[in-house]
């Protein structure tokens, strides 16, 4: 039976055809085989390392993946803002870390609502102003919100930049009925200088000294507070040092990468290398499972491609990169060469690209499947994208909430 070929655009896709025959390109694709290996394992390397997984959600805002990592054991999902967190929890998520702090009374609300709702909610506090606005809207509401004070450095983001701030904070929030201290938050991305790695070491076991400091003092309103930190570069050091005896048993550890469950062709593609290296017992490693596909446009000139992919397309910190090239309605398992292929520029809707000399067999029309860093700012620029399989036939649309 013939299939027809159906239109896709950034905000409606049907399922069912080919990536070289039947979809309106460009369009970006995450591959199913190596999705589901990194989902697997980051969460048996957490497990590994005694901690819970809480995978950052503003990677990818997109419900069906954050149901493929809870359903492979993680704790609960990390947000950035309240209309994140609603956004996540109206697709089924209830557990939501919120790793930033809540400030105005609109935001505030959005959050009450969430847990009158039986949302099980976190957020960070880093300022005594923020708990007494807090302490006083919540109060109101006849809510309690649970809070994990931010513990920060000098010239990096927000964050308690000293011990003394955090004691005097964590003082204040057992003032304030209506709010309850459950844990320490820390990001150690922040940390720059001549060795990153030793004062990523350096801050992580800072952040457990002071847990064990306030749990010793009677500080924390649970059992097993909470200790979080770790992006998508530097997961294995901050695992390493809270898998120490000073939180084992005491403590929830929890892990928040979230770039891992689709990689890159760039930054964190790099970062994994480093990974490995400093951890050669872990194997194989993340693949990367994004892509955007788009077409090449215009041959204009010798040595010279235009491709109809912009940066409302893909992300563009780093300079696309050519990974593959098809036929259009071509044999997926017999891709063409890319050798000596180079981005150059990238424009809102244009690609340019520097061919080599023996690159004679290019046509208007090839479809080109690309890779880029940092997945959040590609997945910021679709509705939806599409799910594939080895074959790239679209298995399934994966709607984002953006």
């Amino acid at each position: 039976m013939q299939t027809m070929a159906l239109a896709l655009d950034k905000g409606g896709i049907e399922v069912g055809p080919n990536m070289l025959s039947g979809v309106s390109l460009p369009a970006a694709v995450v591959h199913e085989g190596p999705l589901a290996h990194n989902i697997e394992w980051m969460q048996r390397f957490a497990e590994a390392h005694g901690a819970r997984l809480a995978p950052h959600g503003k990677t990818t805002m997109t419900p069906a993946l954050f149901h493929r990592q809870l359903q492979a054991g993680a704790w609960g999902i990390t947000l950035a803002t309240a209309p994140q967190c609603r956004a996540a929890f109206a697709n089924g998520v209830t557990q939501l870390l919120m790793a930033n702090q809540l400030v105005g009374q609109a935001n505030m609300a959005i959050i009450a609502s969430l847990i009158e709702q039986g949302a099980t909610f976190y957020c960070v506090v880093d300022s005594q102003e923020n708990v007494r606005q807090l302490g006083r809207f919540f109060a109101e509401r006849d809510l309690n919100l649970a809070l994990l004070i931010e513990v920060g450095v000098t010239g990096g983001r927000c964050g308690c930049r000293n011990k003394q701030q955090i004691l005097s904070l964590a003082e204040a929030i057992a003032n304030e009925p209506a709010l309850s201290l459950v844990g320490l938050e820390g990001y150690e991305g922040v940390v720059h200088g001549d060795n990153p790695e030793s004062g990523i070491r350096a801050y992580a076991q800072y952040l457990v000294d002071v847990a064990v400091e306030l749990e010793a003092a009677g500080r924390f309103a649970e059992e097993n507070p909470i200790v979080t930190a770790s992006g998508s570069a530097w997961y294995d050091v901050i695992a390493e040092a809270f898998q120490g005896a000073p939180l084992q048993g005491r403590f929830t550890p929890v892990l928040r990468p979230g770039c891992y469950v689709v990689h890159d062709h760039g930054l964190y593609r790099e970062a994994q290398s480093a990974v490995l290296n400093r951890r050669p017992d872990l194997h194989q490693g993340l693949e990367p499972a994004l892509e955007v596909f788009a077409q090449v446009q215009s041959l204009p000139e010798p040595g010279l491609a235009i491709v109809a992919l912009g940066k409302r397309d893909i992300g563009h910190d780093q300079l696309p990169i050519a990974l593959r090239r098809f036929r259009e309605v071509g044999d997926p398992a017999q891709p063409l060469s890319v050798g000596g292929w180079e981005v150059t520029k990238i424009m809102d809707q244009h690609t340019f690209v520097r061919l080599p000399y023996e690159a004679q067999d290019v046509q208007v029309g090839d479809v080109v499947a690309f890779g880029a860093s940092h997945p959040c700012l590609t997945f910021d620029k679709w509705r939806q994208l599409l799910l594939v399989d080895d074959q790239l036939n679209v298995k399934e649309r994966l709607v984002t909430c953006f």
